[in-house]
Formats: C-alpha cells, sequence, structure tokens
C-alpha cells in the first residue's frame, strides 16, 4: 500500500511560501544540524584530500599511491582530478539536470516512481520511499535510474530530453573514475600484480545506477535534512557535485572531548572545476573486511539557494556472494561480515534506507565479538 505523503514533491512544497517546513520534515531537536561543523582546513589533520587518477595509473608513482591511501584511511571520500571526463559534459549535464526539476510537475511525473500498479518502486522521479506517519523526511527530491547493464534500462523513466543523451555519453566517462579508483584501492592493500582485484569481484555486469537530487531551498533549514545520514549502497561512488553551492558533510573520528564525543561533522567543501567526488561504500567495506570504511555522510541545505547532483552509484552482479575477500582474512584478523547475495544487500538498503538505519546494521551483517568467541569455543 503506497502512503498518502509518497506523492508530496518537496519543490512544490517549498514553492508554497510557507514561514517553516511542515512537520513531516521536521528532525527532532537533538537530531537536527547544529553549528558545530567542522570545515576543512588546507594544513592541518583535516585537509580535505585530492587525487590524480592519472598520475595513480603510473604504478611506480607512490606518492600519489600514498594520498589515496590517506584518504582512505582518515576521510573515506576524496577529489579526484585527471580523470578524463570532459568539463563541458560535466557543466552540460548539471545544466541539463537543473532543466529538468524545473519542468513543470506534470512533465517530471511522467516519470514518477510508480509500478504500473501504484506501489513505490526506487526507479523514477519523486521522492525516497515513505513507510510510516512517523517518519521524518528528506527535503529533497530525485531521480532513480537504471544506467548499467543497458538492457535493464527503462524507458518509461528516462526523461525525453538532452538530460538522457547527456547521461549515456557521461556513464562510460564515470565507470573509467571506478575502474581506475577499485584498480588503485587493490594497489593500496599489496596487490600490485592483480589490479583487477576488487573488479572481478564486481563482475562485468555489475550493476550502475544515476540518482539525480534536487534541494530546494528550505525557510528553515536547520530544521531539515536535505538527505539524511547514511552509508552508500555501492562498492565506491562517484558524485558530479553541484558547482557552487555545498552542503555535503562527512562523520570523522576525533580525539574524545569533555562529552564523551569521538566522531564530528566536517564540511566537504565545493569542488573545484573538473572535479569529481568519490565515496567508499558498504559493500567495499565488506569486500575489504574494513580495511576500507563507508563513510556516514549527509546533506544540508539554505534557506536562499537550490543546489543539485548526480550520483553515480556501482554496485556488483547481483547474484555474487558479497563476503571479505579470503586474501583478507587469516587468524590475527578474522572476517568481519558475514556472507550474503549482493542482491539481498542491495535490496534490504531500501528499508534501512527508510528506516534511517545503515545496512550493515539493518541486515546484521556485521559479525560481532561475542560470535567471534562462540566459533573459537570460548
Amino acid at each position: 500500500m503506497v502512503h498518502q505523503d509518497q506523492g508530496q514533491l518537496v519543490q512544490e512544497v517549498a514553492a508554497g511560501g510557507l514561514h517553516g517546513p511542515p512537520s513531516r520534515y521536521v528532525l527532532r531537536e537533538e537530531a537536527r544540524p547544529k553549528g558545530d561543523v567542522v570545515a576543512p582546513a588546507p594544513d592541518d589533520e583535516l585537509a580535505f584530500p585530492t587525487v590524480d587518477l592519472q598520475r595513480l595509473s603510473d604504478p611506480d608513482d607512490v606518492e600519489e599511491l600514498a594520498k589515496l591511501r590517506s584518504a582512505l584511511d582518515s576521510w573515506g571520500l576524496f577529489a579526484v582530478t585527471g580523470h578524463g571526463v570532459p568539463e563541458s559534459l560535466m557543466d552540460d549535464i548539471l545544466d541539463a539536470t537543473r532543466e529538468f526539476f524545473h519542468l513543470p510537475a506534470e512533465e517530471k511525473l511522467k516519470h514518477a516512481n510508480r509500478t504500473e500498479t501504484g506501489e513505490f518502486q526506487p526507479e523514477g522521479y519523486g521522492i525516497d520511499r515513505v513507510d510510516t506517519d512517523e517518519q521524518v523526511l528528506d527535503w529533497c527530491d530525485r531521480l532513480y535510474l537504471t544506467v548499467e547493464p543497458e538492457s535493464e534500462r527503462q524507458p518509461r523513466f528516462w526523461p525525453s530530453s538532452s538530460l538522457s543523451t547527456l547521461l549515456h555519453a557521461y556513464a562510460p566517462c564515470s565507470a573509467r573514475v571506478a575502474r581506475l579508483v577499485l584498480r588503485g584501492m587493490a594497489r593500496v592493500l599489496g596487490f600490485r600484480e592483480e589490479e583487477e582485484f576488487f573488479l572481478g569481484r564486481v563482475g562485468e555486469q555489475g550493476g550502475t545506477y544515476a540518482r539525480f537530487t534536487y534541494y530546494p531551498p528550505c525557510p528553515q533549514p536547520d530544521l531539515v535534512y536535505g538527505l539524511k545520514p547514511h552509508t552508500d549502497n555501492s562498492v565506491v561512488t562517484v558524485l558530479l557535485l553541484d558547482r557552487d553551492v555545498g552542503g555535503l558533510q562527512v562523520m570523522l573520528k576525533k580525539e574524545e572531548d569533555e562529552e564523551g564525543n569521538k566522531q564530528r561533522w566536517v564540511d566537504v567543501p565545493v569542488l573545484r572545476r573538473g572535479e569529481l567526488l568519490v565515496v567508499v561504500g558498504d559493500e567495499m567495506e565488506i569486500m575489504s573486511n574494513a580495511a576500507f570504511r563507508a563513510p556516514t555522510h549527509r546533506v544540508v541545505v539554505t534557506s536562499e539557494r537550490e543546489r543539485m547532483s548526480l550520483v553515480m552509484f556501482y554496485q556488483p552482479e547481483p547474484h555474487r556472494e558479497l563476503k571479505p575477500a579470503e586474501e583478507l582474512v587469516d587468524e590475527t584478523r578474522p572476517a568481519m561480515y558475514r556472507e550474503l547475495k549482493a542482491k539481498t544487500f542491495a535490496d534490504g538498503f531500501w528499508d534501512a534506507f527508510a528506516l534511517g538505519e545503515r545496512t550493515l546494521d539493518f541486515l546484521k551483517v556485521k559479525i560481532e565479538k561475542q560470535d567471534d568467541a562462540v566459533a573459537r569455543g570460548a
């Protein structure tokens, strides 16, 4: 059964001239974004990492590999340059994204995220899944599309505009970025002669999904999330961010403060022209046996400016067994995650996301310490 609020588009709510967001979007006071978010600084431990993929492709460039290792260890996400994606294509697809979201609602709803019987489904235009009256909704609309395998694309969800043509052109460029990063991540773990270490576990027919997200201005932005805290349903994610408006924040570890806090929210800066962002996803955390961890991140909004982004998620072939690689498991570092089908994990993401939970926790994928003790007969 479809929830009555499933069809409520945030862009229409925002255009209503309200003094504040409706109660469906208002966070509990303890969950609201606060003013203690830290901005990265160039000359300290919070320097935002950037990796040159052209240099990373050189197997003898140990300096760039060290930059990647540091970015993975400290942030779990990083900007990339030297990726070969034409800057004009990046500009054009962001412009086409803005044009799509500024179309009349009836035009966009031709691609609504509904099945033929009216049920919610991930693909298409609308808002994320609404399950209950108590669920706090995010301040964004989105268009979600299957990109690869190309045979699984559903044309009825693809806009009949330049956006579809540009996405078709952008997809192989973004996929190349993901491949270069995955090869670099294999080398970080010492698999110098096995750069396909992770790519082989994803498979040649792994899934690629595009999410175009529109965040309208909010009259009281400190009361809402543009997108709630989450980790990504991917091996890696490649993001094309808004050229001018920030809002992405990531949770990073810090020294324990007087209140016992060991984590803090840090702003991801507006990237320089021509840069993309790469984020480690949950599936990589499992495959790497937590050598690489998926960072928790969120999006906040502003009262004056709209923001948009294009996110490309790369997932393993659905029939693959998702588990820690055997080469990364031994007596000193036992498997930290249970084995499950990649499709089971991907499907579970939507249930977990609607509840505001992490998929690894929702599906009980982590092996707890007491489980290890039982396995050893302790």
